[in-house]
């Protein structure tokens, strides 16, 4: 089996010798009859060998639990993904290609990313995401540390490191980064958010998780929705926003807040969406991008303080 898989596909077959051949190599001796049984076995086993007549009969493996264009995009997944380091993409897409032959692997070794684009530096992320999935299964609090980097590159400790304390419900993937959302004591009603690469030490606690239904009123977490009112992860109560967008940036729109945005037609060349989102400066640089093209109407306080960043803005380059 292991010769097949790593040898063979629909353009690259083996001969009954050539796989003789290989298994001699494994200091194995083989004959025909037996090598026939234990293709019937492999066959049993759910092994999809398809044997080809040409001038001789040729063997290959061919269904396989992934297709080759599922494996591109794995690949191309990994390689692009920010959270996961350059040392740690380039394991799992090894591992990725033992899932077809050495031929179409080669196909695999794309480099969809440049060299020089910005990965992750933590390599103990992959091991916090593990204990923080335990402790979601097991329904336990967990503490951890919280750090930054300085202008010099060095790590710093929030809260002078001390340990946070939290009930954690949900991990969220969110503009390349991950994120685990929790409910902290100090915040009454309100989820927190943390980025699984900032932290450190993460263990396990016995006290049970705060019931989600106490910090939000449902019974369940929606992750989708709770990442979606966020912009780049920042944290605030959810307002209900209306933004005037031209036609032109319809796909930008629903891109950004999915198909079910609420959006009414304002002119032939305009129209007006409706959604709730965490107000905050985030919001306000991901509209600034569009400049004219988009104009905020409602609350109040939003738009004054569009305008007031547009004045700050403005004010440097005076």
């Amino acid at each position: 089996m292991k010769i097949l898989n790593e040898n063979t596909d629909e353009e690259n077959a083996l001969t009954m010798n050539d796989i003789i051949n290989e298994l001699s190599k494994e200091n194995i001796n083989a004959e025909r009859k037996s090598l026939y049984s234990d293709m019937e076995v492999l066959k049993q086993f759910g092994i999809d060998i398809i044997c080809k007549k040409t001038k001789t009969f040729d063997y290959y493996i061919g269904n396989r639990i992934f297709e080759i264009p599922e494996l591109k995009l794995l690949v191309d997944a990994v390689q692009s993904s920010r959270f996961i380091t350059k040392k740690k993409s380039n394991e799992l897409i090894k591992k990725i290609e033992s899932l077809t032959s050495s031929h179409l692997a080669r196909q695999l070794q794309r480099q969809v990313f440049i060299s020089d684009r910005v990965k992750a530096i933590n390599e103990t992320i992959y091991y916090n995401i593990d204990t923080l999935h335990n402790a979601i299964s097991q329904n336990k609090q967990v503490s951890f540390k919280y750090f930054e980097y300085t202008i010099e590159k060095k790590k710093q400790y929030r809260k002078n490191g001390e340990d946070y304390i939290v009930s954690p419900y949900a991990l969220s993937w969110v503009d390349d980064n991950y994120y685990l959302v929790s409910h902290h004591s100090k915040y009454n009603g309100e989820l927190t958010h943390y980025r699984i690469d900032r932290m450190s030490d993460i263990n396990i606690l016995q006290e049970k998780r705060t019931n989600i239904k106490e910090v939000t009123g449902d019974q369940e977490l929606n992750v989708a929705k709770y990442s979606k009112q966020l912009f780049s992860m920042f944290a605030g109560e959810a307002e209900n926003v209306q933004i005037l967008f031209q036609n032109k940036l319809i796909n930008v729109v629903i891109d950004r807040f999915g198909e079910e945005v609420f959006i009414c037609k304002k002119t032939d060349d305009d129209f007006v969406i409706c959604v709730d989102v965490v107000v905050s400066n985030a919001l306000l640089a991901w509209l600034f991008q569009f400049e004219d093209k988009i104009k905020i109407i409602s609350p109040q306080h939003l738009v004054d303080k569009m305008k007031s960043m547009a004045e700050k803005v403005a004010n440097l380059y005076l």
